[in-house]
C-alpha cells in the first residue's frame, strides 16, 4: 500500500497557512479539508496540495510528517518555492 506525506497551504485575510499530513487516499484527504471534515485546524480554509511525496511504508510515511511538521525552515522553504512559481 501507498502512503503520502502532503503540504497543503491556504490564504486567509492576506495570512497565509499550512498544514502538513499523511494519507493513502490523497485526493480524498483533500477533499475533507475542504468540506471541513478534516483536522480541526483545517476548517473554514480553502486547501491547494503544494507538496506530496510517495511512501511505500506508512512508518517511514508517519516519519517523514512528524520531521516536516517541525521543521519550519524545510516548510517555509516549500512555501517560497510554491509562491514563486504559482503565485
Amino acid at each position: 500500500m501507498t502512503f503520502y506525506v502532503y503540504m497543503l497551504i491556504s490564504v486567509k485575510n492576506k495570512k497565509t497557512y499550512s498544514y502538513v499530513g499523511y494519507t493513502n487516499k490523497l485526493q480524498t484527504r483533500l477533499n475533507l479539508h475542504n468540506t471541513s471534515k478534516g483536522a480541526k485546524y483545517t476548517r473554514g480554509k480553502i486547501w491547494t496540495i503544494i507538496y506530496k511525496k510517495k511512501y511505500y511504508s506508512k512508518s517511514l510515511a508517519m516519519k517523514e510528517e512528524y520531521r516536516l511538521k517541525k521543521n519550519y525552515y524545510l516548510r517555509n522553504k516549500i512555501k517560497l518555492e510554491y509562491q514563486e512559481t504559482y503565485v
